[in-house]
């Protein structure tokens, strides 16, 4: 399955996921409808990367700030 296909069908899941359980929530405070809303999204957008080729969080830490840490060394 390419990228789009695995997308378009994590898109199908969340909706179906967020159709079957919106009706149960609906009594439920803000604060939970928000947790659920943030967490569906996140998941969404996680699809969207290969995140079996992606290096680790250590390597992002460290291309970030390599170039601050080049900077306070002047």
């Amino acid at each position: 399955m390419n990228e789009m296909g695995a997308f378009f069908a994590t898109l199908v899941i969340v909706a179906t996921i967020f159709l079957l359980q919106w009706p149960k929530l609906k009594q439920n405070p803000k604060k939970d409808k928000v947790a659920f809303i943030v967490l569906l999204a996140l998941g969404l957008v996680l699809s969207m990367f290969d995140l079996q080729r992606i290096s680790g969080p250590v390597t992002w830490v460290t291309t970030i700030l390599r170039p601050l840490g080049k900077f306070l060394e002047l």
